[in-house]
């Protein structure tokens, strides 16, 4: 296993941060404008709330790094403020686009049970956030917290709808459920060779 300075990485660290700041004006905007849209079964509302969660989910993470301020304290309110955004965008999408109620159902029951419980995990070891689980497992961290694992976890499914690819939408939420679900069994057997179970 990598070094890892243990003193900053179990410390829970400075709330009043300025990601913090933009992980929470993000997720009071989303949330809000993703409500009225939820309330008007407006698509433009609905894609607005969206546009204001990825970038926001993108900067609060960029500001983390670049002003040296990641947290543990943030990487759990980053985790949580994600659910938050995706459970209210989602029910919004299902009033606007009802033929994705199954996708819906199956993509959320994955990232908000799943998701919350593998993304919380970090905990369990030396680590700032999920950003560094590949210190613990690469192959954890890859199919779940590398670049690329993040953008198809949810970008896979929301640009599949987009295009109306609803079959599409479906395989790739199930395929994501699998990986989930591998993942899960891969952390099992983390917690248990390092006594953490």
């Amino acid at each position: 296993m990598t070094h890892v300075d243990l003193r900053t990485a179990i410390s829970t660290g400075p709330l009043r941060t300025v990601p913090n700041y933009i992980t929470a004006i993000r997720t009071v905007a989303s949330v809000t404008v993703g409500v009225a849209a939820l309330v008007a079964g407006s698509v433009v509302l609905l894609a607005v709330a969206y546009g204001i969660y990825w970038l926001g989910d993108v900067l609060d993470g960029w500001a983390a790094r670049r002003l040296g301020q990641e947290t543990r304290a943030g990487a759990v309110l980053d985790i949580v403020s994600d659910r938050a955004c995706t459970a209210v965008l989602g029910a919004g999408l299902v009033s606007v686009v009802p033929d994705v109620v199954v996708v819906a159902l199956v993509f959320l029951l994955s990232f908000l049970v799943l998701d919350t419980m593998l993304s919380l995990a970090f905990l369990c070891w030396p680590v700032i956030s999920p950003n560094y689980f590949y210190l613990i497992d690469r192959r954890v961290w890859a199919w779940n917290w590398s670049p690329m694992a993040k953008a198809a976890n949810t970008a896979g499914v929301i640009g599949a709808i987009t295009f109306g690819q609803y079959r599409l939408a479906l395989f790739v939420a199930v395929a994501v459920v699998a990986v989930k679900l591998w993942s899960t069994a891969a952390l099992v057997r983390l917690l248990e060779r390092d006594g953490r179970a």
